[in-house]
């Protein structure tokens, strides 16, 4: 990944759209921004996002910001709208045993390139969350909090938490003992308390300590054989 292209500066007050009016002054277009849910929680898939925004104001989503920071309806507006504008979006799904099995950054890693691969369109630019992803073919930017201040990474982030919130409350139909649809697989209280009484589902992360710690003797040692421990804080 590298810095900004030359000739393409950002005002620190250009607002949530400045990155992309920003690259395409000096012509790179379209610009996909990528972001991902679920890397801290200790149960449930991580799921990425790929979104390229159109320029202009169709591509100004109402009420579009970092999906942390959104109310859950919030989150589901935007999410429609951004379904409906976007040029291209994608999204894809590493399930609990494949994130054991990778360990959770190259997941994480993984999932941001999946998403991305799966855009119909090609981006000629690649704006990421906090780190860089290589291998891309195209050139790219990590920003800090990247979802706080460019509008593809924010929309990314968006559809990767609505996914995966409803996947949540999918999985919350299948185990409620579990509290999913409430706590998103996140090492709440009451999740723990949750695992320590009925132990873990095929939904928990084994490499994480605390569900390791949760395991039953009759349940085995795991059920991935993961190399390593993920600590109850990885994010």
């Amino acid at each position: 990944m590298s810095a900004l292209p030359r000739g393409s500066t950002v005002r620190r007050d250009a607002g949530l759209y400045g990155y992309e009016r920003a690259l395409r002054r000096v012509g790179l277009d379209p610009i996909a921004g990528v972001d991902e849910a679920g890397r801290g929680p200790c149960a449930g898939p991580l799921v990425a996002a790929a979104v390229i925004l159109p320029d202009g104001k169709r591509g100004q989503i109402p009420e579009l910001a970092d999906s942390k920071l959104l109310t859950a309806k919030a989150r589901e507006r935007c999410y429609e709208e951004i379904r409906k504008r976007a040029v291209a979006w994608s999204v894809v799904s590493i399930e609990a045993a494949e994130c054991d099995r990778l360990g959770m950054h190259v997941a994480n890693v993984e999932a941001l390139r999946r998403a991305l691969f799966r855009l119909d369109v090609r981006p000629a630019y690649v704006l990421t969350d906090g780190f860089g992803v290589d291998g891309l073919g195209v050139p790219g930017l990590a920003i800090w909090k990247g979802d706080r201040v460019a509008a593809c990474i924010a929309a990314a982030s968006v559809i990767a938490k609505v996914t995966r919130d409803r996947v949540m409350e999918h999985w919350d139909k299948e185990y409620p003992q579990y509290g999913f649809g409430i706590h998103k697989g996140y090492c709440t209280p009451e999740h723990q308390a949750a695992l320590d009484e009925y132990g873990p589902c095929p939904q928990h992360r084994r490499r994480f300590e605390n569900v390791r710690r949760s395991l039953r003797p009759d349940m085995g040692q795991n059920v991935t054989s993961p190399t390593g421990v993920e600590s109850l804080h990885e994010r």
